[in-house]
């Protein structure tokens, strides 16, 4: 089945399918399983904010910016890169779905622990991959 967007079983299955070929180095899965809850603790402060002071809102959007940059980071050094953005509303659907559903998931599966596995111990480097044409 493919939904109105062209992406096969919708947003959540697709990122799904895509997941473990953009998570293979060491280096990318430490700065996940660093950053994702901060990035949720960021998205429930920048929430809570609503209700408590908004002040608190430049927190949580400090909090949310800082994981996205880092994975950033993290993205870079695959030889898989991500697939484009389509638009504002396609970015911010995306992240909110790898951050609270596809990265969570992937770790709870044992997606995480077999990537990390099978990942070199020489992934772990800083050092920025060149990334090949996607097909």
């Amino acid at each position: 089945m493919v939904d109105d967007n062209g992406r096969r079983g919708g947003l959540l299955a697709w990122q799904w399918t895509l997941y473990p070929t953009g998570h293979t180095t060491r280096f990318n899965l430490l700065i996940h399983i660093l950053t994702v809850p901060i990035f949720e603790i960021g998205t429930l402060t920048l929430l809570g904010s609503l209700a408590i002071a908004p002040l608190y809102a430049l927190v949580g959007l400090a909090m949310m910016g800082g994981a996205m940059a880092a994975q950033g980071l993290g993205h870079a050094r695959e030889s898989q890169p991500p697939v484009r953005f389509r638009g504002p509303v396609d970015v911010i659907s995306r992240i909110l779905a790898e951050q609270w559903i596809a990265f969570p998931r992937y770790v709870l599966t044992g997606g995480f622990t077999r990537a990390w596995v099978r990942a070199s111990p020489g992934s772990l480097t800083l050092r920025k991959r060149k990334y090949s044409a996607r097909s």
